[in-house]
């Protein structure tokens, strides 16, 4: 598995964050768009959906295959292929745009817009401060999701590991910001 770059945080005003992925993976586009877009693909490393109407302003559910809460709402952006934008009650905005490099390779643009302490779909565990520390839980949940879809892309699906997973804890150690001098 070849490893997924770190992301980025950043404030959107006082009450939203804005987190950034650039994952490149050794696929083709028309490969990762099923497993952004369809029950079977998301759940080989995502969540189950519940409900997915596969169209601009259709309804979506998603649920934690770990137990995390059901989060419905709707689809936002959709552009076949290309983009596709889930807007989730308790999880805010999540967008996917595709960009083909050569014909065997995509870079996924992925942000994920939302107010600290929100329930995640399962990996992430928002902490109790605002900010960068609330991030790093959400930093790395969508770390470990990414390395999941990679995994699934390979043929090899699986659910969500249990939060107690030593891969994830290692990534939000690698996300917490360190303590301030005393």
């Amino acid at each position: 598995m070849s490893p997924v770059s770190h992301g980025t945080s950043e404030s959107r005003g006082e009450d939203r964050r804005l987190l950034r992925f650039e994952p490149h993976l050794p696929h083709a586009y028309e490969t990762i768009w099923p497993a952004l877009t369809t029950p079977d693909g998301l759940r080989g490393w995502l969540a189950e959906a519940d409900v997915l109407e596969r169209h601009l302003g259709g309804a979506v559910t998603l649920r934690g295959a770990d137990g995390g809460p059901e989060l419905s709402g709707q689809v936002t952006a959709w552009d076949v292929e290309r983009v596709v934008e889930y807007t989730l009650t308790g999880l805010g905005r999540i967008r996917f745009h595709l960009e083909p490099v050569g014909t065997d390779s995509t870079v996924i643009r992925f942000s994920h817009e939302y107010t600290p302490n929100q329930p995640g779909l399962g990996l992430d565990r928002p902490g109790s401060a605002g900010g960068r520390a609330a991030d790093a839980d959400h930093l790395a949940g969508w770390h470990r999701r990414f390395e999941l879809l990679e995994s699934a892309l390979e043929g090899h699906p699986a659910a969500p590991p249990a939060r107690a997973d030593q891969r994830l804890a290692a990534l939000r150690a690698s996300y917490t910001p360190p303590a301030a001098a005393a």
